[in-house]
């Protein structure tokens, strides 16, 4: 899947032209993800974000109408690297093994831990606009879906789609050691360990389909 979608600013939001503008906003995106994973998008304000990002505040409306704006900015910016991601495995899907593709999934979603952990506390909030949030989700299913396919050619096309939904969960395990246990490197290795298995197998078991 292309990542054409992703490249554009969120809906509101104004692209600069200058070099200095794409710093200034570089380091207002900065700012925003980390207040709104500290804060919570509700409880994040505008003001906060352009101290946090040294922006006057004028100067953060002009390239940011809203918080939605700067949101919606920020869940595209994740999309694009999760599309750019899956599709780079994606190539390769056909001439992996289960276990070499189980792999690259999980370093995937590993590789995008630091940017997914505000993602997901702007997709839990319901920040940005529906629409974002919609492709995120569209972007994340296909990736996957276009990987299976890849992968067990011979799976019919309703199974594939399922399979997509099932492998994002089970990806999402590698993000399950948070919280009390984010100090605990042997467990967050231990999950990573048992979450490849379980997609090895996963996608080992659609392989061995027969053709049609």
């Amino acid at each position: 899947m292309s990542s054409e979608p992703f490249t554009q600013p969120g809906a509101g939001a104004n692209e600069p032209k200058r070099q200095r503008g794409r710093i200034r906003v570089a380091a207002i995106l900065e700012a925003g993800a980390e207040i709104f994973l500290e804060k919570g998008y509700e409880a994040a304000t505008m003001t906060e974000i352009a101290a946090r990002s040294d922006t006057a505040i004028g100067s953060l409306y002009r390239f940011f109408p809203s918080k939605e704006a700067l949101a919606d900015t920020l869940l595209l910016r994740y999309a694009k690297l999760a599309v750019d991601g899956l599709a780079e495995v994606e190539q390769r899907a056909a001439a992996m093994p289960p276990e070499a593709l189980a792999a690259a999934l999980v370093d995937f979603m590993l590789a995008l831990k630091a940017e997914r952990s505000f993602a997901i506390a702007l997709l839990d909030a319901g920040a940005g606009s529906d629409d974002k949030r919609a492709q995120f989700r569209a972007a994340m299913r296909h990736g996957v879906m276009a990987i299976v396919k890849k992968a067990a050619p011979n799976l019919p096309a309703a199974r594939a789609e399922a399979m997509a939904a099932v492998l994002l969960h089970l990806l999402k395990g590698v993000l399950g050691a948070r919280g009390a246990d984010q100090d605990k490197p042997a467990l967050r290795r231990a999950v990573a360990n048992e979450t490849r298995e379980l997609v090895r197998m996963y996608l080992a078991s659609a392989r061995a389909l027969p053709a049609a």
